[in-house]
């Protein structure tokens, strides 16, 4: 006789498996400095190790969600543990750039199998209403996983824990979700009923999708792209680099809790407006605000990068239904991976911002806040282009969903009466 399968069990093992997922980026982030004082790498060098981060997370989440349901969950979570086992102490023994691109990449295959894995496994775990409700609740381990995650960096930096030590604390929740994972049922993956493969694919063309597609690629950079710099863009603006992604990620879970009634009153394509524009200055704040000021330009982006991912995924799912979850995958892929073509791009800005800064005679802090700037000014370039973009897809989709409605008013209006109907 089969065990059944234990909901709870399989949740709480999604969730910390995700909390590895943001530990990894967190982490990574606060010993960003100290890698690059050990190894002597540039700010171009760290930009290609931390680009294998995003790189391997569509690698292994496209993969992972086109074969769900040949090999199931639990398979893809047996190799998320390996390859994030693997990858943390590979980090932790480097000895140097090559090792680190190399165990980077096994963390972000990692980190790609979790999300690929755990989304559609708590979606087959549930049923009726609890599946958004608990989906809902998984996702919040991301920002809420990278507060703890920052938080804890930013004290064992302060006592002069090295970062070898960082990088052992991420084996706690990897442990805690194989532990978890083990021994259990997983559910059945559910078939997709009137949908095939072949469908999602010839659905890829539709205009939304393609739009959405682009778009991104845009949002998720200007999303990671400052988060993952904090530590060294930051450093010298007066503000804790890790106090301020603590803040940005724990106004992003709360508001992620409360992403209901905002997507209801404003309509995806007025929150992907909004966000936008709010993700720009915010941006642009950072690059000209020290002090307390560079905490209220971190308000002011977690309020306008909060929605980005998930209400991408809701509208693609709403709006360009027939792509199922092949869509899905290539969405968060083409986010992964335009975050980690960009982090060497980033990494080369700071790197010349630093030349230029420096012979113009500025020198210590003063280069570094000025570099730091500089480049976060160059960012926001990537928010201001899809306030144009989302005001284009507001208009659209305002146009599109009037349509809808009356059409639906005219198949109304033209039904038969029921009640009035002969027997």
């Amino acid at each position: 006789m089969s065990k059944q399968v234990n909901e709870r069990i399989l949740f709480w093992g999604s969730c910390f498996a995700l909390i590895t997922t943001a530990f990894t980026f967190a982490i990574r982030t606060g010993i960003l400095p100290q890698l690059g004082d050990q190894f002597g790498l540039s700010a171009e060098q760290l930009g290609f190790i931390n680009s294998m981060w995003f790189l391997g997370f569509p690698i292994s989440m496209v993969l992972g969600g086109i074969f769900y349901n040949s090999i199931g969950p639990k398979r893809i979570m047996q190799f998320a543990f390996v390859v994030h086992t693997l990858g943390i102490i590979l980090t932790i023994y480097a000895g140097g750039y090559t090792l680190l691109l190399i165990s980077t990449l096994l963390i972000g295959l990692g980190n790609g199998c979790t999300e690929a894995a755990c989304n559609p496994m708590i979606a087959d775990a549930y049923t009726g209403s609890k599946v958004d409700k608990m989906l809902n609740r998984f996702h919040m381990w991301f920002p809420g996983g990278i507060v703890l995650g920052s938080l804890i960096s930013k004290f064992m930096t302060d006592f002069a824990l090295g970062w070898q030590a960082q990088m052992w604390i991420i084996m706690i929740p990897t442990i805690i979700y194989a532990a978890l994972f083990y021994g259990q049922t997983f559910p059945k993956p559910k078939l997709e009923e009137m949908r095939s493969l072949k469908e999602n694919v010839k659905a890829l063309g539709s205009p939304v999708f393609i739009f959405l597609f682009f778009c991104f690629a845009l949002t998720a950079i200007s999303e990671f792209g400052p988060q993952q710099w904090t530590s060294i863009v930051l450093a010298q603006s007066g503000a804790s680099p890790m106090l301020i992604l603590a803040l940005v990620t724990g106004l992003m879970a709360v508001g992620r809790f409360f992403a209901g009634p905002v997507v209801e009153t404003l309509g995806q394509p007025g929150v992907l407006l909004g966000g936008s524009v709010f993700a720009t200055i915010g941006i642009y704040m950072f690059s000209i605000s020290t002090g307390i000021m560079a905490y209220v330009a971190a308000v002011l982006f977690a309020i306008g990068i909060c929605y980005f991912w998930p209400v991408m995924l809701g509208t693609a799912a709403k709006r360009a239904p027939k792509t199922g979850a092949l869509g899905l995958s290539l969405l968060g892929a083409i986010g992964m991976f335009s975050t980690s073509i960009f982090q060497p791009i980033i990494g080369g800005w700071i790197d010349s911002a630093r030349s230029t800064y420096a012979d113009m005679g500025l020198s210590g802090s003063e280069l570094e806040l000025a570099a730091g700037q500089a480049t976060l000014a160059q960012i926001a370039i990537f928010p201001l282009i899809l306030i144009v973009l989302f005001t284009i897809f507001y208009i659209w989709q305002k146009k599109s969903d009037r349509k809808t409605v009356d059409e639906m008013a005219q198949t109304t209006a033209s039904a038969p009466n029921i009640a009035n109907a002969p027997d």
